[in-house]
């Protein structure tokens, strides 16, 4: 089996060895070089052509966001970004996944974390997936997002009959609409939340894998692309019709219901599937609504999260249950996942899912 040729950027050596020595542990990956700064590391991918880059955010010169920019556009190919947790590091990580990286890690202590060890078994992880991904998905250039679009409606369904979204009308007249995804989130959920209008008759709930940190920044991106509020869930809101609810990372999201309202409940109860937020607790959470609809989304990501609440929902209640396809994930795992349970009503790229929700909502 051929090893995953990495290129190591990072403005300290002592990170630069560091990151490098715990690659190398794995003997599926060979770090075939390293750089100091942007500049030095396109130079590097010219010359080495490596298979997956490992990017630091805050560098000299060029940080890493000018040099992922070019990147993308002269090289595509993996990159995973490492961050810091602070406001600007955060920001602009969250920039990073929409500009067309593969994923990132944070670094436990900073910019020169001691302690980098921690994340050890997850870098490596993420590179040997990286290697596979869709790379197609993550290099779209020019992409637009148009927020105040209209949803326009496709005649063809890629997976089930049409007659299948609603043949008779449902009793039940609220919906809430719970959105899974996980590697390659940020960027799918660029794609469809901008196309939802303002005036959409369901509150979005959405768990997308992220450490604590890092999903106010995504939760404030999105919200400038949008006609609906985007925002961080927060323990003890009302849900409202029109806004999107991203689960904090590091903690999990859920539902309760309270008279004819439903309330928000954030904790840090145990890992589940190795995530926390995990989309398996918050769909499990909505199972226990009874009196809504329910259009249940799963999107690009590693693993199976999402598929055991998936079943739960749909043997407790009235769901219409989308996955995101595999010519448009970046990461077909989740939707895969999904997809082999037979619970899934259709299969959609990326760019029809929002049309294929409103078609839910409105049936």
């Amino acid at each position: 089996m051929n090893k995953v040729r990495v290129l190591v950027v990072d403005d300290s050596a002592f990170m630069r060895k560091l990151i490098s020595d715990f690659l190398q542990e794995d003997e599926q990956i060979e770090v075939i070089g390293i750089a100091r700064n942007g500049k030095d590391a396109l130079a590097k991918v010219e010359l080495l052509n490596p298979d997956v880059i490992t990017l630091d955010v805050e560098m000299p010169l060029m940080n890493g966001l000018e040099a992922l920019k070019t990147i993308m556009e002269r090289f595509p190919r993996p990159v995973i970004m490492l961050s810091s947790t602070t406001k600007e590091g955060t920001e602009n990580t969250i920039k990073s996944l929409q500009y067309g990286a593969f994923d990132f890690i944070s670094k436990p202590s900073g910019a020169i974390s001691l302690d980098l060890y921690k994340i050890k078994e997850q870098l490596i992880s993420i590179v040997k997936t990286a290697v596979k991904a869709n790379l197609k998905n993550i290099h779209v250039k020019n992409t637009k997002i148009y927020p105040q679009q209209k949803v326009r409606y496709s005649k063809i369904d890629t997976y089930r009959e049409e007659s299948t979204i609603s043949s008779v009308k449902s009793k039940l007249n609220k919906t809430i609409v719970c959105i899974g995804t996980s590697t390659g989130g940020p960027r799918a959920l660029q794609h469809v939340l901008p196309k939802l209008p303002a005036e959409i008759e369901a509150p979005i709930l959405i768990v997308q894998h992220m450490p604590p940190g890092f999903t106010h920044s995504l939760a404030n991106r999105l919200n400038t692309l949008c006609a609906i509020t985007v925002k961080e869930a927060e323990e003890g809101e009302i849900v409202q019709n029109g806004t999107a609810y991203i689960a904090p990372g590091g903690s999990h999201l859920k539902v309760l219901k309270s008279s004819n309202s439903l309330v928000i409940k954030i904790d840090k109860s145990e890992i589940r599937n190795g995530h926390r937020p995990s989309v398996d607790v918050m769909f499990e959470s909505l199972s226990m609504i009874q009196d809504y609809r329910k259009v249940a989304v799963i999107m690009t990501g590693m693993g199976t999260d999402g598929t055991e609440g998936l079943k739960r929902l749909k043997s407790t209640g009235e769901v219409s249950a989308i996955s995101e396809s595999e010519q448009t994930a970046v990461v077909y795992g989740m939707p895969k996942s999904a997809v082999g349970t037979n619970l899934v009503d259709k299969v959609e790229v990326v760019d029809e899912i929002a049309t294929s929700i409103m078609k839910y909502i409105r049936n």
